[in-house]
């Protein structure tokens, strides 16, 4: 079965300005991709009617649905429900069912509804009015050579009660869709490149009806993999297999499977085995324990952490020895391995991670330039380090030390299983 197209069509000089972000489109994708439509674009375009009318042209050719958002509001500048009147060669007329609904919303409010207000209630002739619950500005469905239009608010709590309440059943009920299966299998610590070449032969012999996607992050690569069928169970049995198959290629940079952090796997592995962790930062001021306590119900595994940023707190919070400081510096194997061993000690945890380094942009030497980064992980059976060579930017130092460290700890934990 052919998939069914879909193409969203946002409207706002405020998102072109970069004054709101787009949110309601990558909403609109996972909602329609659950019912089996594709969306193959999303354009964001001006308040303009020549911008909204060549929009719509351009998308006619290649999309079955055509989903706009915004434009709907009572001002001036809200020109989309005018533009579509005239694109669909019809004419305004008042929907008394709309009326009511703005009527009751200003009675609730204890406003009276203005003429502003009253306008919206005015719809094109040829629609099907999509009543709005939540707002004044009720939607639009118009059909014509084959084609749905659904013009919504850019709300988006007031887009989304309407596309979950009437939209999507409606298109659904409207095209008969195949189901599109997402597997995500999330990766870390192998390039994507790398990543590429060492599934090239398994890629090559997939089904043409199955997809394979790689989507690069800062947290490693994520891979999905897309299947579209009439029959769900045959097609899922087949896209597990497949899982099974790349599993047995990159085993040890799999962290888990779905829409699954690093953070939240390791939350989960540390529950499942009753163990416990606690932190040490000196360059990563935090960010760690933050990425660690991000997730709920963490309390049952994460003991506590030192930032240690002054060598005055590793020395009298964390205990490390004076002599390793003057010998080998902060940022070195030797300060960052007792800064792990030693906060597992202090905070009674199972596992001590710890972090140190020249986060930048200033602050290198020669022997150690921004970007030089040590990290260490220790538990009951020992301690391990690395050292890790980053850039100038100083955020992305920090980010890139904290997903090392949680990586590092995954590792950790991995090699506890096989031992």
């Amino acid at each position: 079965m052919d998939a069914v197209n879909a193409e969203i069509i946002t409207i706002g000089d405020e998102i072109l300005y970069g004054q709101i972000v787009d949110t309601n489109s990558a909403w609109m994708g996972t909602e329609l991709t659950r019912i089996g439509i594709k969306v193959k674009q999303i354009t964001s375009i001006s308040d303009s009617p020549a911008h909204i009318v060549a929009a719509l042209d351009d998308a006619r050719p290649r999309a079955d649905i055509i989903l706009i958002t915004g434009g709907l509001g009572p001002t001036k500048d809200d020109l989309t429900k005018t533009v579509l009147t005239g694109y669909f060669k019809t004419k305004l007329k008042l929907h008394e069912p709309s009326l009511a609904d703005v009527t009751e919303i200003f009675k609730v409010r204890g406003l009276e509804v203005s003429e502003l207000n009253r306008q919206q209630a005015f719809l094109p002739e040829k629609c099907t009015p999509v009543r709005n619950v939540l707002g004044t500005a009720p939607g639009m469905w118009f059909e014509e050579d084959g084609k749905v239009f659904v013009s919504m608010p850019g709300v988006p709590f007031e887009m989304k009660r309407m596309m979950t309440d009437i939209v999507l059943p409606q298109l659904k009920a409207h095209f008969k869709t195949p189901e599109i299966i997402h597997k995500v299998i999330q990766t870390f610590g192998i390039p994507e490149s790398t990543l590429s070449d060492t599934l090239e032969v398994w890629e090559l012999n997939l089904p043409e009806h199955l997809k394979l996607a790689y989507l690069p992050h800062l947290g490693g690569v994520r891979l999905r993999l897309t299947g579209m069928a009439t029959d769900v169970a045959p097609l899922e049995k087949e896209m597990d297999e497949q899982v099974r198959h790349l599993t047995q290629l990159i085993p040890k940079y799999i962290f888990a499977y779905g829409e699954v952090s690093l953070e939240e796997a390791i939350g989960n592995l540390l529950k499942e085995r009753k163990l416990t962790i606690a932190t040490a930062e000196s360059c990563t001021g935090g960010y760690l324990a933050h990425k660690l306590t991000s997730i709920p119900g963490s309390s049952v595994y994460f003991m506590g952490g030192v930032i240690a940023y002054d060598n005055q707190v590793k020395l009298n919070q964390l205990g490390i020895k004076p002599e390793t400081l003057e010998q080998h510096g902060a940022v070195s194997e030797a300060t960052v391995r007792e800064m792990a061993e030693n906060v597992r000690k202090k905070l009674n945890a199972s596992i001590g991670v710890a972090t140190s380094g020249i986060a930048g942009p200033d602050g290198g030497s020669a022997e150690k330039p921004v970007g030089t980064i040590w990290i260490a992980c220790s538990d009951a059976q020992g301690t391990t380090a690395k050292l890790l060579h980053f850039n100038k930017n100083r955020m992305l130092n920090i980010e890139y030390t904290a997903m090392a460290a949680l990586n590092m700890i995954r590792q950790r934990l991995n090699i506890a299983v096989d031992e």
